[in-house]
């Protein structure tokens, strides 16, 4: 059922009409005895979900007992971040998401039908898992809030992702995350519909239809230098990700005009403090970029590799040297194996030989661990981002395409999207 929708490419809801609108949502809902908000983590901070969290604790007050940051396999949200992001909800309602072991398996996706989605590329099942705490028949509201935008692993972000992934468990996100790198990126990125989706969607109707979920999606997108709500869709089905989706494509889709042959990419240091989230740099560039392009990332608040200590080891270990390599790799290792979303992200970061990456980091990081996973090194000094904008830049008669934050769109030229 759908409880709201409104949105447009040439509309903006101010926070006063997105108030308004989720308070009368909630009203019509009907009171509640307990509930639980599953909101993105700081890494979403532009999302609006930090204010629709404040809006859903301002009307349910106490029968709002529990807030648990979609964290998949990012590290716990610290308590300056829950300031920032959620300044009004009281510390003591929010919960850590452990995708490691808070996980149960409601059902097994089987693996004939994994092999028919992925065009006979794997055959193994996937474990549709959830944290423990969805399961518990106390709560009468589960809202699972977030932003809709293009996303490498499944096509668009949010939906039945904030639920089987962002507070899944390890094999069910590991095998998520093979699944779309297996089956391709550039196929993915843009369409609602992927074979993640479909997986996903499949454990939704098959596994949990009796859990009371009321998907919350925003659509951002950035005017006059300010984030903007584009949309906003309330439902408990498909039917609200699906207009998010495609006022997304719209919105949040930057088709270039032509090739572009050097992209400088800025990651703010309070978002991205890893490769494994900073990687977008490369994920929403590289279907624009020319073939022989140079990618420049300027990562001033890089501190590490991987969210998780297993991960960071494993990207350290093994590098960012393509598909081929990574899935050789793979087959003859077993970390690997036991950790198949490293192996996508893997060959989610790596150009495939066809540009370049340079990454710039902070002092945190060294040269030779830059080099050490298969980039080239650069010095942030070298680059002055003051004077740049979005988009086209001449700079000393050089054609340079800036973008300030690689999260919230995907860019790309006709040539390399597919329909």
């Amino acid at each position: 059922m759908l409880y709201y929708a409104r949105g447009s490419k040439d509309d903006v809801i101010t926070p006063e009409e997105a108030y308004d609108a989720l308070r009368g949502v909630f009203d019509a809902l009907g009171p509640k005895k307990r509930v639980l908000a599953i909101p993105p983590d700081f890494t979403r901070f532009h999302s609006y979900a930090g204010r629709i969290t404040e809006i859903a604790n301002e009307h349910y007050g106490d029968a709002l007992t529990d807030v648990m940051p979609a964290l998949g396999t990012h590290v716990p949200m610290s308590a300056e971040e829950i300031a920032t992001m959620f300044p009004s909800v009281p510390v003591e309602k929010f919960r850590v998401h452990d995708w490691r072991n808070d996980v149960v398996t409601v059902g097994e996706v089987p693996s004939s039908y994994i092999n028919k989605v992925s065009e006979g590329k794997l055959d193994f099942s996937w474990p549709a898992q959830v944290n423990k705490r969805l399961l518990d028949p106390s709560y009468d509201l589960i809202l699972s809030i977030g932003q809709v935008v293009p996303h490498e692993v499944i096509g668009m972000a949010n939906y039945t992702k904030n639920i089987f992934v962002g507070v899944g468990g390890s094999a069910g996100i590991n095998r998520s995350h093979f699944l779309g790198a297996c089956y391709g990126m550039e196929r993915i990125m843009g369409h609602s519909w992927s074979p993640v989706r479909d997986v996903l969607e499949y454990a939704r109707r098959e596994f949990i239809p009796g859990l009371p979920i009321v998907y919350v999606l925003t659509v951002m997108a950035k005017e006059n230098g300010k984030m903007v709500m584009k949309g906003l869709f309330v439902g408990d089905d498909r039917e609200c990700y699906e207009k998010a989706a495609a006022l997304s494509l719209e919105v949040n889709f930057i088709m270039v005009e032509k090739p572009i042959s050097k992209c400088i990419v800025y990651l703010d240091p309070a978002e991205f403090k890893t490769t494994w989230l900073g990687n977008k740099a490369v994920y929403r560039t590289r279907m624009a970029l020319a073939d022989g392009a140079e990618l420049v990332i300027l990562a001033p608040g890089l501190r590490e590799f991987g969210e998780d200590p297993e991960i960071d080891r494993l990207i350290r270990k093994y590098g960012y040297k393509g598909t081929p390599a990574t899935l050789a790799a793979t087959e003859n290792n077993e970390d690997l194996k036991a950790n198949l979303s490293a192996s996508a992200h893997l060959i989610h970061g790596s150009s495939e030989g066809r540009f370049t990456i340079t990454y710039c980091p902070g002092p945190a990081v060294s040269r030779e661990e830059i080099e050490g996973v298969g980039y080239r090194y650069g010095r942030l000094e070298e680059y002055n981002i003051d004077n740049l904008k979005d988009g086209w830049n001449n700079i000393g008669g050089e054609e340079v395409y800036y973008i300030s934050n690689p999260a919230i769109g995907l860019w790309a030229h006709p040539s390399r999207f597919e329909e």
